[in-house]
């Protein structure tokens, strides 16, 4: 999902029916390299030793830092590799009462919880499940509070506060924009905090880089440090794409040491999603028929940009494709059609070495983050299978759906 059109770059070998690879050189020393006609169409499949060179950087920055950094589940909740995880991370944050809940089943652990708005009918599991909790208002914390005082084990409380400064030029994303409804402003606390908040979170960025958060943390303390002697946590949420190319993760390093020299006290948190599956898996489709109208050809695909892709719609952006590029003169030009029944099931255009045919595998690239997990079952269309690269070179199907997985979304 990239709130400020990051140019998302791999190097790719031609496409071939016969034998389509994808080449990633990280170092040189270690190619990765996954043959696609392994993989069953469609499906998303995530490269093991990707998601582990992330996470060795991730645990870096940590370490470096002396920060607690978790994986929010809103942008990569593939479970069947959070064992893999747990090896480098040991915490996540969590946005709803079925966040919390697989973060205690499956990573072990309570979560860092936060959501916009809490209902009484939910809040007993999101206590359950949770080790911190989040208000994003002084209303829905003073309802609340008095239940996390006879939860069964220690929850600390915190609330969303909003800087009124974001550097995301998205509007989609920007939870800083005026009139918003996530967090409370300086304006709104005046020079206190009520009895019971033991932290403060802000979430401004989105896959922003190391000086973007060096400015909002500037308008953080502008507007919030007088507070900061009364709490013992200082979340700065989610956004920072450390693993991406050209991202300085030193700076980023040195901003967190600097602040955490001025308040030893905090116990600083980061929340990162896009950066643990960033560029660590594709979803794999394949052309099931070519249509031309006007000249216009647009390859339809087992795959939907609606149910599958639907950040490509949202944002709009157009995703990398395995062996595809800008529309060149001279060569093949296509669309890519999705099999949903929305007139708008569409992206284009790429330009392809050869003319597609039915049967031509289509990889659209870095497909792991936001994108699987925003996925719907519109029209009741194949739901994409999902599976890992092993490091390997083996594929694991780790799980296909069916009619069972629509008819149990409905009732």
């Amino acid at each position: 999902m990239p709130c400020n059109g990051i140019n998302r770059q791999e190097r790719v070998l031609p496409i071939s029916k016969k034998r389509l690879i994808f080449v990633r050189e990280n170092h040189p020393d270690k190619k990765t390299m996954i043959d696609y006609t392994q993989i069953p169409s469609p499906c998303f499949v995530l490269d093991e030793k990707r998601l582990r060179e992330n996470l060795t950087l991730i645990r870096s920055v940590k370490e470096h830092a002396q920060v607690e950094i978790i994986l929010a589940f809103k942008a990569f909740a593939m479970w069947s590799v959070f064992p893999v995880i747990r090896e480098y991370i040991r915490y996540s944050t969590a946005s709803s009462v079925a966040e919390a809940q697989l973060a205690f089943e499956e990573m072990g652990n309570q979560a860092h919880t936060y959501a916009p708005v809490y209902s009484d009918r939910e809040f007993p599991s999101i206590l359950r499940y949770s080790s911190h909790v989040t208000f994003n208002s002084l209303s829905q914390f003073e309802h609340f509070y008095p239940q996390t005082q006879q939860a069964e084990h220690p929850v600390s409380c915190g609330l969303r506060i909003n800087p009124e400064y974001s550097s995301v030029s998205t509007d989609l994303y920007n939870p800083c924009s005026p009139g918003s409804r996530l967090g409370v402003t300086a304006g709104q606390l005046e020079d206190s905090l009520p009895a019971g908040i033991d932290g403060l979170h802000f979430h401004t960025l989105c896959e922003s880089q190391a000086e973007d958060l060096e400015q909002t943390l500037a308008a953080v303390e502008a507007k919030f440090g007088h507070l900061f002697n009364r709490i013992q946590w200082l979340n700065m949420g989610g956004g920072h794409l450390m693993t991406r190319k050209g991202y300085d993760v030193e700076q980023l390093i040195h901003i967190l040491k600097t602040f955490q020299a001025k308040y030893p006290h905090l116990q600083l948190i980061l929340e990162p999603g896009s950066a643990f599956a960033w560029e660590t898996g594709e979803l794999v489709s394949t052309v099931l028929d070519v249509v031309d109208n006007h000249g216009i050809k647009t390859a339809m695909l087992d795959v939907s940009f609606a149910c599958h892709m639907p950040d490509c719609l949202e944002m709009p952006y157009k995703p990398k494709i395995l062996g595809a590029g800008e529309p060149v003169p001279g060569k093949p030009v296509y669309r890519m059609g999705g099999n949903s029944c929305l007139s708008g099931d569409y992206v284009g255009d790429w330009s392809f070495d050869k003319p597609l045919q039915p049967g031509d595998r289509i990889v659209f690239m870095d497909m792991m983050h936001y994108t699987m997990v925003k996925t719907t079952y519109f029209n009741g269309v194949t739901h994409p299978s999902i599976g890992i690269w092993r490091p390997d070179n083996r594929f694991q199907l780790v799980r296909e759906f069916g009619y069972e997985d629509y008819k149990n979304r409905l009732s």
